[in-house]
């Protein structure tokens, strides 16, 4: 691996690492995890949107990940920018605390169903937009295709979505990012199951088309990628897609797949020009 790779993958543990201290080791006084996003400005369920920015936010969490830990850049930034933002967590597998996105991901959309309704309304708003991360930018399009989210959501931004899937290797390659998961590949985890190229699963989700009508969707994707690879199969095809490669527009960029979800204000910036393509202005390397 090449040493500003290391590094990376150093500094992006260590930053995924404190999130989980903050929400494993409370004290007796500690204030519970959701919160603590509160606090932050999202998962505030008296936010009402704005007519600058209508729709609601809700940011979903890649493999092992956590509603909390996958968006302490991303979820302040979009706040900052006058969006209701909220997140969950999803694909909890029995008996296995703080790692999400497990579960089997057919389930895991009916968990996001619920959610979106719950958001909808507290906001009074009539359709949200969704921003995923890995599985959690792949996730939803089950939601949209199967159990009828298209009438609900007005665009889907994925993260480094594995929309035609990855392999086991790819996504074993998660495993530094998140110390002490390396026991759960020996047990049921249905979840990964469902995200391996060519799956049932993914069979399904992408037989007849990529997209659903009415829909606006955007992928983000790096070519440094180590997990789902050929970074390109994170693309999709259809009316209303924009695919953005992260290197096009900064090729400094260097965030690999954790990276470009947690930490890139690059692929950040371009989730905001997403969100509001009306007002959309050039990612650059200083965005």
């Amino acid at each position: 691996m090449l040493p500003w790779r290391r590094a990376l993958r150093a500094f992006t543990a260590a930053l995924l690492m404190t999130g989980a201290l903050t929400l494993t080791a409370p004290t007796a006084s500690a204030a519970p995890a959701a919160p603590a996003a509160s606090s932050s400005g999202w998962n505030d369920y008296g936010c009402k949107p704005s007519a600058a920015h209508p729709r609601p936010v809700v940011l979903v969490h890649g493999t092992f990940g956590n509603s909390i830990d996958n968006w302490l850049v991303l979820a302040p930034y979009l706040v900052r920018r006058g969006y209701c933002v909220y997140s969950l967590d999803y694909g909890q597998l029995p008996g296995v605390p703080f790692f999400n996105g497990l579960g089997p991901i057919d389930k895991s959309a009916e968990q996001l169903d619920g959610f979106v309704d719950k958001v909808l309304a507290s906001t009074g708003a009539a359709k949200a937009d969704l921003v995923g991360h890995s599985q959690g930018g792949m996730m939803p399009r089950y939601y949209l295709k199967f159990l009828g989210g298209a009438q609900k959501v007005n665009a889907l931004v994925g993260l480094a979505p594995d929309n035609h899937g990855t392999t086991l290797l790819g996504l074993t390659r998660l495993l530094p990012y998140f110390p002490g998961i390396e026991d759960l590949l020996t047990t049921n985890t249905p979840g990964l199951a469902d995200q391996v190229a060519g799956s049932p699963f993914l069979t399904k989700l992408n037989q007849g088309g990529d997209t659903v009508p009415g829909v606006r969707y955007t992928v983000i994707a790096t070519k440094w990628d180590e997990v789902v690879t050929p970074y390109r199969t994170q693309f999709l095809n259809g009316p209303g897609v924009r695919n953005v490669t992260v290197q096009d527009l900064c090729p400094a960029d260097l965030s690999e797949h954790v990276a470009i979800g947690i930490l890139d204000r690059v692929a950040h910036h371009e989730v905001a020009n997403a969100l509001d393509p009306a007002h959309a202005t050039p990612s650059t390397c200083f965005s």
